[in-house]
């Protein structure tokens, strides 16, 4: 069996290839919308070493979460005035908890003492498939974010994204991934009928082709729905942190092929959009 290392691997070399050559990539700033900084296991990275390193890749911003929340926490604590931390509430506090957290109550509990930190802006990243979506604890914590204007960062499939927004159309969610491998009709009609629905990049395959050129699909896709895309990074395991730089270089040689201010929106100006302003 393949493992997840390898395919962690596999997909960034599929999805970060050598860029087009007459292209220049994008050299602006970039907001990472999946950064965890899991605290379970213990981190590769430092915080100072973290904060470095995304300076170094001229990332202004994070969408930061980890397992427990205490890396978060860690990262808000830092007060670093040159890199712009959004935080969110993650559904975990250890791995086990991945495929269980909508059914047990102590997480919903936690989320609500997280939460009077007071400086939280979302829930997740958390993981969950099908008919899961359709639980009360999914439901619970769907209903609590947006009562409390907070964004929902969504590891799932189509069924539960639907689920998910049958629970309160006001719903804000950040789709990780962007459904790894759904269709491009598809995503299209999901942002038809979803206009808060967002797009985050991590790991998305078919973007680009094996020279690097952005696909005629991707292309269009970014053409005419700039304003419904994240870039991210998803550093869930020390090897993802180890190509961090590969990954920003790689998000750098397609976003070279748009035009600026689409690139622009997508690496830097969505963020802002959805995080700068203040909490209601």
């Amino acid at each position: 069996m393949i493992s997840l290392l390898r395919i962690s691997a596999l997909l960034a070399a599929i999805t970060f290839a050598a860029p087009v050559q007459a292209q220049q990539p994008y050299d602006g700033p970039i907001f990472d919308a999946h950064l965890h900084y899991n605290w379970e296991p213990t981190p590769h990275y430092n915080v100072e070493q973290v904060f470095e390193l995304l300076k170094k890749n001229n990332v202004r911003g994070i969408l930061a979460t980890s397992r427990p929340n205490t890396g978060t926490v860690a990262l808000m604590e830092a007060k670093q005035t040159d890199i712009w931390v959004v935080p969110f509430i993650r559904q975990y506090k250890t791995r086990a908890d991945i495929p269980t957290w909508f059914r047990d109550d102590s997480i919903y509990e936690m989320t609500l003492t997280e939460f009077k930190r007071g400086y939280y802006r979302g829930v997740g990243e958390f993981h969950i498939y099908g008919k899961a979506a359709g639980t009360e604890g999914a439901a619970k914590l769907v209903k609590f974010a947006v009562e409390n204007d907070l964004y929902i960062h969504a590891h799932c499939d189509v069924e539960a994204l639907e689920l998910l927004y049958s629970h309160d159309k006001r719903a804000r969610i950040i789709w990780a991934h962007t459904g790894f491998s759904t269709p491009a009709a598809e995503l299209k009609a999901l942002f038809a009928k979803y206009p808060s629905l967002m797009g985050e990049l991590s790991f998305r395959g078919g973007i680009t082709e094996y020279d690097g050129k952005l696909t005629e699909d991707w292309k269009d896709l970014f053409t005419k729905h700039s304003d419904r895309f994240l870039l991210g990074t998803d550093t869930w395991i020390t090897p993802r942190w180890l190509q961090y730089d590969a990954l920003i270089s790689g998000y750098r040689a397609w976003l070279g092929q748009l035009p600026k201010e689409r690139a622009q929106r997508i690496a830097f100006g969505n963020a802002e959009r959805l995080f700068r302003s203040e909490k209601k």
